[in-house]
């Protein structure tokens, strides 16, 4: 305790206008736009599904939410030599027409040239219930499906294909935050017996939406995809983690690591669970603190920095993200654990990031601004949950979190004619 009120005070009397540090003190860092893996981690795997399995594993990938990720990754599979089938799943009847408006292709813009991809199927995701109504048959079972809606919509959006799923189904997730999947275990797939297995994959793309079904690509980036079970890693070595919580890893596990990475556009690359883990993290502080912040001051991401008022703010909320995230016991037997999460790490990263985005506005700020459900309670919520798990008060992630929840409930009450102007 003393020794963190002594890093506390050296680090808030340090100078208000951000200085990087040399080389040497950040040479370990893992930036979110290059994650690293251990040697021969997306091998490991691969090897840990039974030679003895022999059963026939469905090709076909379900695509459901068509966020710029998704969008991306679609178009990315149609383009591989012997490309899998591939069905996009709309959640509403309206999109069916826009769809056909849009030639019934995927569209995707760079270096100035536009590439449309065709031969998706598309289908309705519907309910048991609904499809019963309808007096239809039951959908076929999806082994193979990729989740990139936002993390508030998720469990609606599982929930109308559950009876779909089954334990030899395996889901990708794509999403900013943390704590979905524990939500969805508790909400949609609370029997461990009959659960999907879990796979987790973080991208740097640049993406921009140029509409319902085409987006744009700037400069490069990279994906990291490992097996992640419904709880946290415990250990370093994949079998080891997967076997403490249960997460088998299916056929249908390994035949979407396998086509995500063979995908020359999308430079995917297998982790560990405990090094997915912590590049989560890493990625999750630096959206829980530009995110919000750039809500709060109504800027553009490059807009935080060079300011000494919001450094002090940002330097504030990291304090209390790196004293939770060193205090996990999912990664107390890791070493550099101190150095890696330090405040000073965190906030190269944080700043690093909004200076190769400074002329973008953050995807919170986006959805602030078109009337949608923020993703706050996965981004600093997941800071503040597992803070009172530890015993930690987080109360400058706690302020700034209910401070966007209401700004976007003072939005929606205006637009609704409720508040005076």
């Amino acid at each position: 305790m003393k020794e963190d009120r002594a890093v506390k005070r050296q680090y808030l009397s340090t100078s208000h206008t951000y200085v990087p540090w040399s080389d040497q003190q950040h040479d370990i860092l893992v930036e979110p736009s290059e994650p690293m893996a251990t040697g021969g981690a997306s091998s490991n795997l691969k090897l840990q599904v039974e030679d003895k399995v022999k059963k026939n594993v469905s090709r076909r990938i379900y695509m459901l939410g068509l966020g710029k990720v998704g969008k991306f990754v679609a178009h990315s599979l149609a383009g591989i030599p012997n490309r899998p089938p591939i069905t996009l799943l709309f959640h509403n009847q309206s999109l069916f027409r826009i769809w056909d408006r849009h030639g019934r292709a995927m569209e995707l813009q760079q270096h100035g040239t536009s590439e449309k991809r065709e031969g998706f199927d598309v289908s309705l995701a519907e309910s048991a219930e609904h499809e019963a109504q309808l007096g239809r048959e039951e959908g076929e079972t999806i082994y193979n499906l990729i989740v990139s809606v936002k993390g508030h919509a998720t469990v609606a959006a599982l929930s109308t294909i559950t009876h779909r799923l089954t334990s030899e189904s395996t889901i990708l997730f794509l999403q900013n935050g943390m704590g979905i999947i524990q939500e969805v275990n508790e909400k949609v797939f609370p029997d461990a017996d009959t659960r999907p297995s879990y796979m987790v994959g973080l991208s740097s793309y640049r993406l921009h939406s140029e509409g319902q079904f085409a987006i744009s690509k700037h400069g490069v980036g990279t994906m990291a995809l490992g097996s992640l079970s419904g709880s946290p890693p415990l250990s370093a070595d994949p079998s080891d983690s997967m076997q403490r919580s249960g997460n088998k890893v299916t056929p249908s596990t390994r035949y979407l690591l396998r086509t995500i990475t063979r995908t020359p556009v999308l430079a995917a690359m297998g982790l560990a669970p405990i090094d997915l883990f912590q590049l989560q993290l890493e990625r999750l502080v630096v959206h829980s603190i530009i995110d919000p912040l750039t809500v709060m001051f109504d800027c553009k991401n490059g807009e935080l920095l060079d300011n000494r008022a919001i450094t002090r703010v940002m330097r504030l909320l990291l304090l209390e993200s790196s004293l939770v995230i060193r205090s996990l016991p999912e990664l107390q037997n890791l070493p550099n654990l101190n150095l890696r999460f330090s405040p000073a790490k965190l906030e190269y990263q944080v700043v690093s990031i909004a200076r190769t985005t400074a002329s973008n506005e953050s995807s919170m700020v986006r959805d602030m601004k078109e009337g949608r459900e923020t993703e706050i309670e996965y981004l600093s919520g997941y800071i503040v949950r597992r803070g009172e798990e530890l015993g930690i008060q987080c109360a400058m992630n706690y302020m700034l979190m209910q401070m966007v929840k209401g700004k976007d409930r003072l939005g929606m009450k205006r637009e609704a004619g409720l508040v005076p102007l």
